[in-house]
């Protein structure tokens, strides 16, 4: 708060006090007082009023500062009626009261809606665990039929169950530290377990795979799984015709391990790079070849934030993809796996 909109927001008293002023000089003057006592009056008159202004200035001022901390530093900020600072003045309080009655609303809306998304994520979580069932009952039937029709309905259930394992860790996503277990993991064997999961879409789509992965993290085991899984059905998604291959690979720098999921299929347009993290973009390759529906990737950055990894892309439109898993190595973590050998 400036001097100069705190006079200005005074001005009606300013001019109040001008106007009493002038008739109390007129009163003395025409009472045959003196010119120099009429001075001494309005001298005192101003200093006082002077002294009073600055004060108030002054405190107002301490106030508002006090206020403004508070705010920037309050990460819900819909409970400032709550911390405000107490004040002498009437209209502080009128206004704190309004406030508070204001954030009591808010706070009610966001508990309910906490309540309906909590409600939501239940549902999803159940009906998932429902239609589990008959997609695993699909698959065992499948894997012992081995003919390629069993074969082509093995491939078609995983699709389903990925859409399903999708909507579940969407719902989950927002409360991932409920759900997550960091512990030493090791990439080769979570690699192979998801290729292993999709070998048979890998084998219809003629995708051959190298892997070489001898790095541990310190990771969640089943959300980066879940990850794995998105980015190598999209390699597979998006292949050349022919001799389609995806290489996956660990990395070491300073501070982190790099797992590079790289693959040599059709390339994301230059334009569209930028975008393919956002919900819901499905892109050229997307609307051109089998029906995307924009959130595998969105996912996948979503995780890898809640996991404290980085995830980034590199791409070159018919020469390949190339995703890039940064997991950070922090010194704790680096002394442990230290003790660990």
């Amino acid at each position: 708060m400036k001097i100069k909109e705190y006079l200005k927001d005074k001005t009606l008293l300013l001019l109040l006090h001008i106007v009493c002023m002038f008739l109390l000089v007129s009163f003395l003057s025409l009472t045959g007082y003196p010119f120099d006592s009429c001075a001494v009056i309005l001298v005192c008159w101003g200093v006082v009023l002077g002294g009073w202004l600055t004060q108030q200035f002054l405190s107002r001022r301490h106030y508002f500062q006090e206020l403004k901390h508070i705010t920037e530093n309050l990460d819900q900020r819909y409970l400032l009626g709550e911390l405000m600072p107490k004040s002498v003045h009437l209209e502080d309080r009128l206004y704190r009261m309004l406030i508070q009655k204001s954030n009591k609303c808010v706070i009610e809306r966001i508990h309910q809606i906490e309540q309906e998304q909590q409600e939501y994520r239940e549902y999803i979580e159940s009906w998932v665990h429902e239609i589990k069932a008959p997609i695993t009952a699909i698959a065992l039937n499948c894997e012992n039929n081995r003919d390629e029709r069993s074969r082509y309905l093995f491939v078609e259930n995983q699709k389903i169950e990925n859409y399903v394992d999708m909507a579940l860790y969407y719902a989950r996503s927002d409360a991932v530290y409920k759900d997550y277990i960091i512990r030493k993991t090791d990439l080769q064997e979570v690699v192979e377990k998801v290729l292993m999961k999709n070998k048979y879409y890998l084998i219809q789509n003629h995708m051959q795979a190298e892997v070489e992965c001898s790095d541990m993290v310190f990771t969640d085991e089943k959300w980066i799984g879940f990850i794995l899984n998105q980015l190598i059905q999209n390699s597979t998604k998006y292949r050349r015709e022919n001799d389609a291959h995806i290489c996956i690979r660990t990395e070491k720098k300073t501070g982190g391990i790099l797992l590079k999921i790289k693959d040599n299929g059709i390339g994301i347009p230059k334009e569209e790079l930028f975008r393919i993290f956002e919900k819901g973009f499905t892109g050229t390759n997307g609307r051109k070849r089998e029906k995307s529906t924009g959130m595998g990737l969105y996912l996948c950055k979503k995780l890898c934030e809640k996991l404290g990894v980085e995830i980034r892309a590199v791409s070159e439109t018919g020469v390949g993809t190339e995703m890039i898993l940064e997991f950070p190595i922090s010194t704790y973590l680096a002394d442990y796996r230290n003790q660990d050998r």
